[in-house]
């Protein structure tokens, strides 16, 4: 791999003396007026254009203009010919292309694979603009216009597909996007480094055939080249018998690495989990070692080694220490290079701080962007995620390093935002990221966290080596508040509260001022076979944290509620499991509205045990024990219907379901029954609360079962239905 350089060491290319743009140009007009004879780079997206740093191509369209190219945009193009696709004409160096700020089935469709009626990134909130895996037909076309241009693929779409990954909308496992797009080089996690040298070495006449250097990118190439080690998988991480081998993850170099693992060995043999055993021989250097994954045929055809390769990408996750990883389709391999380094907080800064419009293009006109309109007012803080979590995919796009932002950056956003944005009333209406308080958290050891491979720092507890000090983000609330003209500061992301609990001053700090009126959280389920399934902490935690919500509450005067979040039908939950809670909800007076069952994004570890049967966050063979799968659609709609309990169209399902659970005791009037013993002819009837349950209004929306993603509304209100967060 390269050495480091940061974003804004590179040399300008010539065209910095246009300068920057208003809006980045989508028509020939717009070119003209700039005074561009042509475009460097066009970039490709599936969104509508909004000039705001929350939009992944607006962020990477301005990091390239700021290093002195000329970008176009392309946005929702038609795809069924090359038409929209020449508008700009021929770029000078590459199309860059992307389904959009999400992955494109998982926008389009529903959890119930049904097609969905709306576009959150769309004007007009118009659906259908975008097509299925849009990432492969723009691709395509961009290819068919221009057959000499390179195509460079990007974005969470692009990232989450990398591999060979399980569909769930064909329910199948298909090939590398790279494969699928005839795309020239794929981009994966945090972009801008990386596209930022392909642009300067394509500037230079480098051929893009020879880029193959870079973190955080993929490609294609026949074989593995000479000087490298290349490791089997299966060697790595057996899915069969366990030999006595050796063990790849440990660096014999390294004693303090080599004592953590024997340590971490020993405890799991304690635990009576099969381990590898570790021989101290010499290993090759990491950066010129490529762990080989089964082919894209081997685990198409058995889930038992789709498993197994999801494991081995997870553990080859940490910059630190990761080794590039290789997967054979048809007679080519699909290389994958380490992650991308973090951006540093000088980085991040630059980045954010960047001359955007913060608006949409003006050729919108008045349509309303919905998830423009969600964020519009909100700022966000960091980036990254080291909770784990098996549903969500934000750490195999952003890293499980957190990246940070300076305070001074934040505040001028913020005035920014006040000066620039029309509608601002005084509210900013989020500060946060992937979630609320993981703001410059990190481990307290550079080399502890360059050796970990820990899938999340927080489970099944907080790591001893984790720094959870809330004290910065404390003062950048308070700093935030004295920004003139801000009359209210609201943090509507996801408080991770597992951490919070850690700060009391940070929950007072937080109940008192920031919320308004409802804060969601996300226990996710009340159960621990679900839990450990998800990586989450138990309901014990949320217990304390609602202590302390309640406690702060009622010092500050203020009424305020919950909103905790959960999931139906997720890997390793059984109908037991969701009966326990659904009785949880009742107890504390809970209805849920709208709810939504677990949907199996691409590269998820979720969706491999969904996919396969198995577990990949332990050792994986044909004989581990299986994960509780609720794969028909007449137990994912029980599963559902145990969140809904006080829904008269509930009834039927939980009636036969309580009769084969053999609890007849929970069918009847009485206060500690779930259901009626009669299904109820209203569809406004509220089932009985006991006197101690927790008081939460029952308008519509108070209560939601995934992580969304799109932050909650500006005014700190009851958040509305929205897709998954990927």
């Amino acid at each position: 791999m390269r050495a480091i350089k940061p974003l804004y060491d590179f040399p300008k290319f010539w065209a910095e003396c246009f300068g920057p743009a208003d809006f980045l140009p989508t028509s020939r007009d717009e070119m003209d007026a700039l005074g561009w004879d042509s475009c460097d780079i066009v970039l490709v997206t599936g969104d509508a254009y909004v000039d705001h740093p929350s939009f992944g191509m607006a962020v990477i369209g301005r990091v390239l203009e700021a290093q002195g190219f000329r970008v176009g945009i392309i946005s929702q193009p038609n795809w069924r010919n090359t038409d929209d696709f020449m508008q700009l004409g021929q770029p000078n160096l590459f199309f860059g292309v992307a389904a959009g700020n999400m992955d494109s089935m998982i926008n389009r469709y529903t959890a119930d694979r049904k097609v969905r009626s709306d576009d959150a990134y769309t004007a007009g909130a118009e659906g259908g603009k975008r097509p299925d895996r849009a990432s492969i037909p723009y691709s395509q076309r961009c290819k068919e216009a221009y057959p000499k241009v390179p195509v460079i693929l990007g974005g969470i779409e692009a990232s989450l597909r990398r591999i060979a990954h399980y569909d769930y909308w064909q329910d199948s496992v298909r090939r590398s996007l790279l494969m699928d797009a005839s795309a020239d080089l794929l981009i994966y996690g945090n972009a801008e480094r990386a596209i930022v040298e392909v642009a300067h070495r394509l500037s230079w006449n480098e051929p893009i055939s020879q880029i193959t250097d870079l973190r955080g990118t993929a490609f294609i190439r026949r074989d593995v080249p000479q000087g490298w080690f290349e490791l089997d998988s299966t060697r790595v991480d057996r899915p069969g018998r366990v030999d006595r081998i050796l063990n790849p993850y440990v660096n014999t170099q390294d004693a303090e690495v080599c004592a953590i693992e024997q340590k971490a060995a020993q405890a799991a043999l304690d635990d009576g989990v099969q381990v590898l055993e570790i021989i101290e021989l010499p290993l090759p250097p990491r950066e010129r070692t490529v762990i080989r994954l089964p082919s894209f045929e081997k685990v198409r055809n058995d889930a038992v080694l789709y498993a197994h390769a999801n494991r081995v990408l997870h553990l080859e996750t940490n910059p630190g220490n990761a080794r590039a990883l290789v997967q054979r389709h048809e007679g080519q391999d699909v290389w994958i290079n380490p992650p991308p380094e973090p951006l540093s907080t000088e980085e991040m800064d630059y980045v954010f701080g960047l001359p955007y419009a913060r608006v949409p293009h003006p050729k919108y006109g008045d349509a309303r962007i919905p998830a423009y309109e969600t964020i519009r007012f909100s700022v966000n803080i960091m980036r990254g995620c080291f909770g784990g979590c098996t549903f969500c995919s934000i750490t195999e796009h952003e890293g499980r390093i957190i990246q940070n932002r300076s305070h001074e950056s934040i505040l001028q956003e913020i005035e920014a935002m006040r000066d620039k944005v029309p509608g601002f009333t005084g509210v900013v209406s989020d500060l946060g990221g992937p979630t609320a308080n993981m703001y410059r958290m990190a481990c307290k050891s550079k080399d502890i966290e360059a050796a970990c491979r820990k899938p999340s720092c927080v489970f099944p507890g907080i790591c001893q080596n984790l720094d959870t000090n809330h004290s910065s983000l404390i003062e950048l609330y308070r700093k935030a508040r004295e920004v003139d003209g801000v009359k209210k500061v609201l943090i509507a992301s996801g408080v991770r509260y597992d951490l919070a609990v850690e700060s009391p001053e940070y929950v007072q700090e937080l109940v008192t001022h920031h919320v308004g009126g409802y804060l969601k959280i996300a226990p996710e389920h009340t159960e621990e076979g679900p839990l450990n399934h998800m990586m989450k902490p138990g309901i014990g935690t949320y217990d304390r944290f609602k202590k302390m919500f309640e406690k702060f509450s009622k010092e500050a005067g203020k009424e305020q509620y919950l909103i905790p979040y959960f999931i139906a039908a997720h890997p390793g939950t059984r109908d037991e499991d969701m009966l326990s809670l659904a009785l949880w909800l009742k107890k504390n007076g809970f209805r849920a509205d709208q709810v939504q069952a677990f949907y199996p994004s691409p590269m998820a570890t979720a969706t491999a045990m969904y996919h396969s049967g198995k577990n990949p966050l332990r050792k994986i063979t044909y004989k581990s024990e299986g994960v509780a799968l609720s794969k028909s659609p007449e137990q994912r709609r029980l599963h559902k219907a145990f969140l809904r309990y006080h829904d008269p169209k509930s009834w039927p399902l939980l009636h036969e379901a309580l009769i084969r659970l053999n609890r007849r005791d929970l069918i009847g009037d009485g206060p500690n029954c779930l259901i009626p013993a009669k299904q109820p002819q209203s569809t406004d009837y509220r089932s009985p609360r006991r006197k101690n349950s927790t008081p939460v209004k029952a308008e519509k929306g108070t209560l939601l079962t995934q992580h969304t993603g799109l932050p909650p509304r500006e005014n700190g209100s009851k958040p509305k239905r929205s897709r998954p967060r990927v």
